[in-house]
């Protein structure tokens, strides 16, 4: 898998259609279906193993790293956008995550502050 460009992901919301647009193009789900509260395996259509791969384009493009268990947080579109923004330092810590995945998380990442 290779990274994708994302000189122009600035901020969550370039983050966010950044992500829809990966869906969309590798996936061929429909961008009606890639709203902020689809959940990624039963609104989205995508199985675990393709959820797992948006994961490591994610963090291969941005140079981030989810920890195990990300998808024991994370079933939502926007949850995984708020994620990945967070740990890349475009958007403050999301309120969902458990304190011990945000643990897991710092460990494996430099997290801004």
């Amino acid at each position: 898998m290779a990274a994708r460009s994302v000189e122009d992901v600035k901020n969550w919301m370039n983050m966010f259609r950044w992500i829809v647009k990966l869906i969309r193009d590798d996936y061929g789900i429909d961008e009606k279906l890639l709203v902020r509260t689809a959940n990624l395996e039963t609104d989205c259509g995508l199985s675990i193993e393709q959820v797992e791969e948006v994961l490591d384009i994610i963090a291969e493009s941005f140079v981030i790293s989810f920890p195990g268990g990300t998808l024991d947080e994370v079933v939502k579109l926007e949850e995984l956008c708020m994620l990945a923004s967070w740990i890349k330092g475009y958007y403050k810590r999301p309120e969902f995550l458990s304190e011990a995945f945000v643990g897991r998380c710092a460990a494996v990442n430099t997290i801004p502050g």
